[in-house]
């Protein structure tokens, strides 16, 4: 019995990488007045709803498991979304760690009149995959880079992930 659970175990160890197109996902919703300020904006609480929704699409995509949210490292809000325009969230899994993965999400604004696009903001989510039996953090499988962009944001989201664990509260 021993050696079943250790050959199990070793699989694990093995996971196929998977590249960062696998974990690509966009989401996209018009901005209707309930969601709005009275200045008739989109309501940053409301954005940060969408980008943990389309930021935890990518980490399901990548891990293909459950995933919960461990930390929000960064938002900027750039600029407004007006009511009646169109929202555009595109998320991709920017590194894999052991259990956690980074997730790096982009908002736009469509001006449905117009069609002027305009970059609104940028977030970087961590989550960590959860075993649906055990429902305790499992490995992920690891990242391929294919790009010089993918590339500079792994390196980034290491820098980041440093500065977030360095900044916590439980290491004091």
């Amino acid at each position: 019995m021993k050696r079943k659970n250790e050959e199990i175990h070793h699989d694990e160890m093995k996971l196929a990488g998977k590249p960062v197109s696998a974990s690509r996902s966009e989401m996209t919703e018009i901005v209707l007045p309930a969601q709005t300020n009275p200045l008739g904006k989109l309501l940053g609480g409301h954005v940060m709803h969408l980008v943990d929704m389309a930021a935890a699409m990518a980490a399901h995509r990548h891990s293909n498991s459950y995933v919960v949210t461990a930390s929000v490292d960064y938002i900027d809000f750039r600029n407004p979304v007006n009511l009646g325009e169109i929202v555009i969230l595109k998320s991709q899994v920017n590194r894999v760690f052991h259990t956690s993965m980074e997730v790096g999400v982009e908002v736009y604004s469509e001006n449905v009149l117009t069609g002027e696009k305009k970059h609104t903001t940028t977030a970087y989510v961590t989550f960590v995959a959860i075993d649906e039996h055990t429902r305790k953090p499992k490995q992920v499988p690891p990242l391929i880079l294919k790009t010089a962009e993918e590339r500079r944001r792994y390196q980034e989201a290491a820098e980041r992930r440093e500065t977030r664990l360095a900044l916590r509260y439980d290491n004091k």
